[in-house]
């Protein structure tokens, strides 16, 4: 079964994500072919978290400091328009296991917590592994396809934000 927009703007809203509207027109990533953010390499435009932005999966502080790491890329890469709107990968369909993925362009509300609110939408599933608490995992870009986030969870328990910009070399 598939979720409808009204379903998502109500998924979304717990971490202070207001729902615009679905993403209809071609979504193109900042990636060279056959990578992904977590393959894509410096010279391909991937930034990396600060080391006190790498999380445990169980730090007391996961929450403040995932939030933290990730706004301060947000901002510093430019993700972000003048009001705070940006896309985000969700799922349409209620099957965990046949995604229906789409791009929805949403607005980051003044009260947002996307490391703490619990959203399923949010949720990194591979963190299980190793914590049974609620550790986001998400795609993001901006609206003129030069940012892509990707909050990550890693194979070493940990979790924190890269960001592809190819845009930003130097050299």
């Amino acid at each position: 079964m598939s979720l409808t927009d009204a379903d998502i703007a109500a998924v979304l809203a717990p971490a202070g994500l207001l729902f615009i509207e679905r993403e209809r027109g071609e979504v193109r990533l900042p990636l060279k072919p056959n990578k992904s953010a977590a393959s894509s390499r410096p010279e391909d435009g991937r930034f990396d978290a600060r080391p006190e932005e790498v999380v445990d999966v169980d730090d007391l502080e996961l929450v403040a400091k995932v939030n933290a790491g990730w706004l301060r890329m947000a901002t510093e890469f430019g993700l972000f328009d003048e009001q705070r709107e940006f896309l985000i990968s969700v799922n349409y369909s209620e099957d965990v296991y046949e995604p229906d993925r789409a791009w929805v362009r949403v607005r980051l509300s003044d009260g947002w917590d996307i490391a703490g609110s619990g959203v399923e939408q949010l949720r990194g599933h591979f963190a299980a592994m190793f914590t049974t608490r609620f550790v986001p995992e998400f795609w993001v870009l901006s609206l003129d396809q030069r940012v892509l986030m990707n909050t990550t969870i890693w194979g070493n328990g940990t979790v924190s934000t890269i960001v592809v910009r190819p845009d930003r070399l130097t050299g």
